[in-house]
């Protein structure tokens, strides 16, 4: 196994695509509709559409392959529902997202323990590795969190006074 780096410019592939005349994205402004031409392709089969699927309100159907294995549910899937009223250039779209993902894990901790499973989520948020590979990082992380929480605590507390 490679050691890890914490060094970009030391990765395979690093700054590969610096090159203007390697990018075929450089520069955007000068394509041209014949540039498209030579692109053509057939729509795959549509994956059949067994559960609610939610897509963007810019595209006018879903795309032809979709994941199954979390349809949106609960309060989560209230929030996604909401985000995707709204134009993927708006943070009405993105952030409620975002919120919804978190609302999402404490959902998940919440079925878990309601299903006699107590979550590992010190495993689960793969700590050990950090704790083998990155020790300093990982206390840093813990102390800035213990921080946040007892910082929270004591101005809640104070409030109720």
């Amino acid at each position: 196994m490679e050691p890890i780096t914490h060094n970009p410019s030391q990765l395979p592939g690093w700054n590969i695509d610096n090159d203007p005349d390697n990018d075929p994205t450089y520069p955007m402004r000068t394509r041209t509709p014949d540039d498209h031409k030579g692109y053509s392709w057939e729509r795959p089969t549509q994956q059949p559409i067994n559960i609610e699927v939610l897509h963007s309100n810019e595209r006018p159907n879903v795309t032809a392959v979709f994941g199954t294995s979390v349809p949106p549910s609960g309060l989560s899937g209230v929030i996604r529902r909401f985000a995707f009223k709204y134009s993927e250039n708006s943070y009405l779209h993105w952030l409620p997202l975002l919120f919804a993902d978190r609302v999402n894990v404490v959902e998940g901790v919440l079925s878990d323990l309601a299903h006699g499973h107590v979550p590992n989520i010190f495993a689960e948020k793969g700590y050990p590795i950090e704790w083998k590979y990155d020790k300093k990082g990982l206390i840093l992380k813990l102390a800035a969190f213990t921080a946040v929480v007892a910082g929270a605590t004591v101005l809640l507390t104070r409030k109720k006074r």
